[in-house]
């Protein structure tokens, strides 16, 4: 009987011939990602860490991203908790305010390796699956743990086979997909597994990997992985990972899945995420001039320069409506370097855009871009549950860059095939 990817993972990391779902294996992770939580993280285990110190410097990925720059004192003290205990303990991966999300970061420092096993204390780590890494969320007290042990314990997970076949048409993309995926699937219809996509994904870039696994967690996914193949291998090239540093894994042939999907991606048309559910799917003809007060585009999910391109392809020689506002959050600095560099974010600025520190941002509604009861936002970001970007009696719909791009020029939802 042939293995699915998870299963090949994590054999190897157990130090195992061969494991079966539902196994409980105990093995040690290659990376370990923390955000600005990493102060309530090492809070919980100061005693043992003075005593003991991180097992690996090395081990951890830190990256300050959600609340950049510090908001208020006690954001500033807990950024100030972690550089200093960064020093101390002479953590090698870290990365202060500004540099980008997190998962962003892990993936362009080439820090998320084919093959390997990456967990981190934020459920959307599984992003790295992207470039073919098992990567999953796992709580702060595992996190904490993990710091100290460097070993953890998975339960093997079942696993899905999503075959895409055909590309995607004009004006249609990576976001339209998986939010179409996951109105299908629904938001638990993934509930710890491991998904692969297999198929027609060579034409899928890097970044659309990359929105497409960043949201299998929005499916209740375990992991979610894309086979590595010459555009990964590049892409690794490009972030200075050599082509010996890695060994690639993927499923066999004949492996066994839970369920098995199918979709055709010539089929695949604009659509939206509608509160207070990602699984809550619609076409955007079907709600086609809805008002919107904010336009975001941005975040680990659909923030690269290639988002940012595709918004201001759509936005030069416009101006965005007087009714709506259009806040830009690049994914990391690198990626808003790119924009700045060929005029890109020039185009979104005259626009009317607005745009913020590299960082999760609006996002996660802690730090700018917050809403007000009643408004509406039309965001490029992963969730739309209350609360989700700081009122709960604001609305919160989910689309493609395009199509944020489209509805900023109008103030009301608009299919973005309409206006390149």
């Amino acid at each position: 009987m042939g293995e699915t990817f998870a299963q090949k993972v994590l054999a190897k990391k157990a130090g195992m011939d061969q494991v079966v779902p539902g196994q409980i294996v105990t093995l040690s992770p290659d990376h370990l990602l923390t955000h600005d939580n990493t102060a309530a993280i090492i809070g919980k285990i100061g005693n043992e860490l003075d005593k003991y110190g991180v097992i690996d410097p090395e081990l951890p990925i830190i990256v300050l991203d959600h609340v950049i720059p510090a908001a208020n004192e006690k954001t500033a003290t807990n950024h100030k908790k972690i550089r200093e205990f960064v020093k101390k303990q002479k953590i090698v991966n870290f990365f202060d305010i500004g540099e980008g999300v997190c998962h962003q970061v892990v993936v362009e420092k080439g820090l998320a390796k084919p093959g390997e096993l990456i967990v981190g204390s934020d459920s959307h780590t599984c992003s790295y699956g992207a470039v073919g890494a098992f990567s999953s969320g796992v709580d702060r007290t595992e996190a904490a743990s993990l710091m100290l042990r460097g070993e953890m314990w998975l339960k093997v997970p079942h696993s899905i086979k999503m075959e895409l076949n055909g590309s995607l048409s004009k004006g249609v993309s990576a976001k339209d997909l998986i939010l179409h995926i996951i109105g299908d699937v629904s938001a638990s219809g993934a509930s710890y597994k491991a998904v692969e996509f297999h198929g027609d994904t060579e034409d899928l870039t890097i970044g659309d990997r990359f929105t497409i696994a960043n949201m299998g967690v929005e499916m209740d996914g375990k992991a979610a992985t894309f086979q590595v193949d010459d555009r990964t291998r590049q892409y690794l090239r490009k972030a200075g990972v050599k082509d010996d540093e890695y060994k690639p894994i993927w499923a066999d042939d004949d492996a066994k899945y839970s369920s098995e999907h199918e979709y055709d991606l010539t089929e695949i048309i604009p659509g939206i995420a509608a509160p207070h559910k990602v699984d809550n799917y619609h076409t955007v003809e079907e709600l086609k001039g809805l008002e919107f007060h904010q336009c975001f585009l941005g975040t680990c999910t659909n923030g690269r320069y290639e988002d940012l391109k595709v918004a201001a392809s759509i936005l030069d020689g416009e101006m965005i409506s007087k009714r709506t506002r259009l806040v830009i959050a690049p994914a990391s600095r690198s990626e808003m370097r790119k924009a700045l560099s060929d005029g890109t974010l020039d185009t979104l600025i005259e626009a009317g855009g607005i745009v913020l520190p590299p960082g999760c941002g609006p996002c996660l509604g802690a730090h700018q871009g917050v809403m007000a009861p009643g408004e509406r936002t039309l965001s490029t970001a992963n969730r739309n549950f209350k609360g989700r970007m700081g009122c709960k009696e604001a609305e919160i719909y989910l689309a493609s860059p395009a199509t944020v791009a489209a509805t900023a020029i109008y103030g009301e939802l608009t299919d973005p095939r309409e206006v390149i």
